[in-house]
């Protein structure tokens, strides 16, 4: 069986008995502070709807995945693409396509911007160390940041395509009165989900998802076992940018497309660095208990330390756990011999 494989099962069922022993230390905590009201029933509504964003952080992470695979990279412009692909979005919408049209033509778009990225910044770097590479995302962060605000405005936008937002009650033959989620979080969730489970099967068994591997591991050798190198980068900065068109319709739709998108695509580094920048798997556990983490502990820990911890729990916790194991729970150790 496939190492990662194997660390992924074995983290997803030891899932339930790590959130039962939280939920027993957050109980204790509320026996300590009878401010604080503790159910379980209550626990699994804060802890469901943590798991439910977490997925829409998967899906951000899977952008920046997507990019370090093919190049080694951290892509800092992921965030920009999602806001540029939101905004183009809604500009289309706002010119009277439909929301179908408008994604398609959309899409098509961020193809475009894939083409344009590799010929005009990548294609010249090729072989370049990798913080070269580096700060032309940077470039291309700013750059889609202010030119996507030029095309289609700064103001914040409403994105409404329809999905439901009405609140629902779930698990009520096991939770006294069932559990509250919000159709819109139920909804975003199984499409970042779909999406995730699409390219995980595009990277594993495809022709193109092992190219892609090849050429992250060194770009010379890929180029002399005959993988075109400005194909692939084409493949995937296309794939990432349609990735960003989703991560951006679901947080537009949730919050408005907005300059924030930009910023709220960086929630995706703690993702990353929990679970493995070159792993899909990795990105999936990373953005769940990121997800999680930050939700229970901005509801049960945060009345006790005066509360506004859910920004920056994330990143305390991808400190400490670099502290433990700085390539992610499914990176590969890297063994450098002298």
């Amino acid at each position: 069986m496939n190492p990662t494989t194997l660390r992924f099962g074995i983290w997803m069922l030891a899932t339930p008995l790590l959130i039962a022993t939280i939920g027993l230390g957050f109980q204790g905590l509320a026996a300590v502070n009878s401010a604080m009201f503790f159910t379980w029933g209550y626990f699994v509504e804060v802890l469901i709807a943590g798991l439910l964003q977490g997925v829409l952080y998967s899906l951000v992470a899977l952008g920046f995945v997507l990019i370090f695979k093919a190049s080694g990279v951290f892509n800092f412009a992921q965030g920009s693409m999602v806001l540029f692909a939101a905004l183009t979005l809604v500009g289309f919408i706002e010119m009277g396509l439909h929301w179908t049209l408008a994604f398609v033509v959309t899409a098509g778009v961020m193809v475009l911007l894939a083409m344009v990225i590799e010929k005009v910044v990548l294609r010249p770097l090729v072989n370049q160390p990798h913080i070269i590479l580096f700060m032309a995302t940077i470039g291309i962060f700013y750059f889609l940041d202010g030119f996507g605000q030029t095309l289609w405005g700064s103001d914040v936008k409403l994105l409404d395509i329809g999905i439901p937002k009405d609140p629902r009650f779930i698990l009520e033959g096991i939770f006294e009165g069932g559990i509250l989620v919000n159709s819109f979080d139920l909804v975003a969730a199984l499409v970042g989900a779909a999406l995730v489970a699409v390219l995980a099967l595009f990277f594993q068994y495809t022709r193109v998802g092992r190219a892609l591997r090849a050429v992250a591991d060194d770009h010379q050798a890929a180029l002399s076992v005959g993988i075109p190198l400005k194909t692939i980068w084409v493949i995937v900065w296309s794939v990432a940018g349609i990735v960003a068109l989703v991560a951006g319709i679901m947080w537009g739709s949730k919050a408005g497309v907005q300059f924030s998108l930009a910023l709220i695509a960086f929630k995706a580094l703690p993702v990353l660095i929990l679970g493995g920048f070159t792993s899909i798997p990795g990105a999936i556990v990373g953005g769940l208990i990121i997800g999680a983490g930050e939700q229970v502990a901005e509801v049960f820990v945060g009345p006790l330390v005066g509360g506004a911890i859910q920004d920056w729990f994330a990143y305390m916790l991808a400190l400490v756990f670099l502290l433990f194991r700085p390539q992610g729970l499914f990176g590969e150790r890297i063994i450098e011999r002298i």
